[in-house]
């Protein structure tokens, strides 16, 4: 036995203090394995063939052929592939999406679609014998066309009401001074994540255990028990480095596929996807037409806002891009109309990405109100700050805190905001026209249940498990100087072991509510573990262990608006003789609640306004509605911004602790996008005097403006 360690100086401040990452070393020098690094001994690599055709039914797969070549051990489809139960509804809230619950009928719903998983003893045998499997197929036209005028085009419910109203819009209309009534769009847009999906199954003494890259265990596992019928304690999950998610990694097709061939060959099988095939089956941002109406009095106050929103998702699965939820949390109206709309067509599901719902949405509104301003001959800040609510405008409820003033203010004196003159295409710079634009952003602050088990070892650390993901934000870090805070240790002293669905149900890495939910379990053992370390219980070699479920405490939060708001600001550079676009400097000010480590949150918060600057210019993925696939799925075709299109990018944020949370936490995950690509649509008109409404703002979009010929 060991005595607990005693402590002479209590060691504090570990959060809000930068620290390098604590997996930095293994990341850069290789040692750190990703899910398609892990090595198995006896390893089958699977390869998806995927559907030639749009819409349709599978006649017949020419399977003979390709069993007859080198290695190959079996080729599964929906002729004998095994049965899997789609009749749930799983942690999301949601049934499961016929596109991951693959080869259980002939029906094919797009271009892309999984009709088969070759299986052999090398990954080249299985993508040579894939690509030589012929399948045969009864064609059916298929529809890909989305735009506002769709009349079969329908209100959901998904995270939010789909439709949400007060007040008579048109009187409140026809009564004000200031009206704008705009239509904006946004593309295809696609996660483009480093780390390829890629998942290994293989069944151990009767135990389904899967080598995966996923934003949760937790999910994955819940999912994937469904899907076969078995418990969820004989489904074991491991993702320990992720590279990269943005809400693509969750349950895909190949982590389904990989664990029918497992249990058809009684081997370990892994299935990889390539980059081609993640743009048809790792989800992606649906396109939305956007209608925002606005109406003010003369003093600039909001009496009618509408915002109706319109994505398309597949005729398979329901997904809604809840863009218009960005307008019940911003501003309020005497007549406040919002609603998000879906159309079906034959195109891959959508998913979430990188701010769901709010990223496009800030777009449009944010882009409507700086027409406002401009219309009522008020200052775009003045207006913002002039329509704050004081509780939320659709719910009714007290906001835990609401700091986007405070951001504004900073924001707009460190970057010289006070000096501009408000009419566009004045100031130049040689063959540029320069200008700046502004924009708010808001992204909701939740928490959800997890569990945390803390260890106080004999040598006199601690080490935390939690089945959290780190997908890259410095989540494992900031949960190390988390537990060494509430143990008042030294964070050389906390090793935190994540991403294992043993260590017990925990939230995924997504919506912002990783760090929240996980720094809330980890905080709530350690206090466990502090009051019996207290009592002077001795240590056994094999340490003491607590574990919290902060199912109750989450529980019992009351009901408030909580969110994270901030301040977006840029300049660009505009060329209207060659369309080009250049972005001079960016500032992001945030209201982001306790910031935990400043060193990987700045990252999380330049990254997202970077994602900005590559959504407003560059990102784009257009279908051809010949073949209903993708023009250029790859990186080659899909453009996103490189160093070369990124100037000084600054981002900080001022005080914001939530009340509510032991650490203060909020999240920064996703609110560094929001309003970005407004901020510089915004700008781009004050130097050109231009109106973009539909992203990517290129080139050629540049010089139709600049001769008045209609957008393409």
């Amino acid at each position: 036995m060991t005595t607990a360690p005693t402590r002479t100086t209590a060691v504090t401040g570990a959060v809000g203090t930068a620290h390098t990452r604590v997996e930095g070393r293994d990341k850069v020098t290789g040692a750190a394995r990703y899910a398609g690094d892990i090595p198995f001994a006896d390893l089958a690599h699977g390869w998806l063939a995927l559907s030639t055709v749009a819409r349709g039914r599978i006649r017949s797969i020419d399977t003979a052929p390709v069993l007859a070549m080198p290695g190959v051990l079996t080729v599964l489809h929906h002729e004998n592939a095994p049965r899997v139960d789609t009749d749930y509804v799983g942690m999301l809230g949601v049934p499961p999406d016929p596109t991951c619950t693959v080869f259980q009928n002939d029906r094919v719903a797009h271009l892309g679609w999984p009709v088969a998983l070759v299986v052999a003893e090398t990954p080249e045998q299985a993508r040579e014998a894939a690509e030589a499997l012929v399948v045969h197929y009864e064609q059916e036209p298929h529809d890909i066309a989305f735009h506002a005028e769709r009349p079969d085009a329908y209100a959901v419910d998904g995270h939010m009401p789909g439709v949400a109203e007060k007040g008579d819009l048109e009187a409140e209309l026809a009564a004000c001074a200031v009206v704008v009534d705009e239509e904006y769009t946004t593309p295809e847009e696609h996660h483009a994540m480093m780390e390829p999906h890629a998942a290994t199954a293989r069944w151990d003494g009767g135990r389904l255990e899967l080598a995966d890259s996923n934003q949760g265990a937790t999910w994955v596992v819940g999912e994937l028990a469904k899907l076969f019928s078995l418990d969820p304690s004989a489904v074991r999950v491991r993702s320990e480095h992720v590279g990269g998610g943005f809400g693509s990694k969750g349950v895909r097709a190949h982590q389904v596929a990989a664990v029918m061939a497992a249990t058809v060959l009684q081997r370990p099988v892994r299935v990889v996807m390539t980059r081609r095939q993640m743009f048809s089956l790792s989800g992606y941002r649906s396109p939305t037409t956007q209608r925002v109406r606005l109406g003010a009095d003369a003093g600039g106050r909001l009496r009618a806002l509408e915002h109706r929103s319109l994505n398309l998702t597949s005729t398979v699965h329901e997904f809604v891009e809840p863009s218009a939820g960005a307008a019940r949390v911003m501003y309020d109206a005497d007549a406040h109309h919002t609603a998000n709309r879906v159309v079906r067509l034959d195109v891959p599901t959508p998913t979430f990405m990188r701010a769901p719902g709010e990223a496009p949405g800030s777009f449009a509104l944010e882009s409507a109100m700086d027409e406002l301003a401009e219309r009522s001959g008020i200052d775009p800040i003045e207006l913002r700050l002039r329509n704050e609510p004081e509780r939320g405008p659709v719910s009714g409820l007290p906001f835990s805190s609401r700091n986007l003033a405070a951001c504004f203010r900073e924001g707009a004196r460190r970057f010289g905001w006070a000096d501009r003159d408000p009419r566009p295409g004045l100031r130049r710079d040689g063959r540029w026209l320069l200008g700046t634009g502004t924009a708010a952003a808001s992204f909701p602050a939740g928490a959800a249940p997890s569990t945390a088990a803390v260890t106080a070892e004999a040598d006199g650390t601690f080490t935390v498990r939690i089945a959290a993901a780190d997908i890259g934000t410095g989540a494992r870090t900031a949960l190390t100087l988390v537990a060494a805070d509430a143990l008042e240790v030294a964070p050389d002293r906390v090793r935190v072991r994540i991403g294992d669905s043993d260590f017990g149900p925990a939230m995924i890495a997504g919506g912002s509510m990783g760090t929240r939910s996980w720094a809330w379990a980890v905080t709530a053992a350690v206090g466990e573990l502090r009051e019996r370390l207290a009592l002077g219980a001795d240590i056994p070699p094999e340490g003491i262990t607590v574990r919290s479920d902060t199912s109750a405490a989450v529980g019992a939060l009351a009901r408030k608006e909580r969110h994270s708001f901030g301040a977006q600001f840029a300049e660009v550079a505009v060329d209207v003789t060659t369309g080009e676009v250049r972005v001079r400097r960016m500032l992001g000010i945030f209201a982001a609640g306790r910031i935990v480590n400043p060193l990987t949150a700045r990252s999380q918060l330049v990254g997202g306004m970077i994602w900005g600057i590559s959504m407003a210019l560059h990102e784009e993925a257009v279908r051809d509605r010949a073949s209903g696939g993708l023009y250029g799925a790859d990186l080659a075709g899909y453009h996103v911004a490189t160093h070369a299109d990124v100037p000084v990018v600054e981002a900080d944020w001022v005080d914001d602790a939530d009340p509510d949370d032991p650490v203060g936490i909020k999240g920064i995950g996703e609110i560094g996008v929001v309003g970005a690509a407004a901020a510089l649509a915004n700008a781009v008109w004050h130097a050109t005097g231009v109106r973009h409404r539909s992203l990517p703002i290129r080139p050629d979009r540049v010089l139709r403006a600049a001769t008045g010929t209609p957008h393409a």
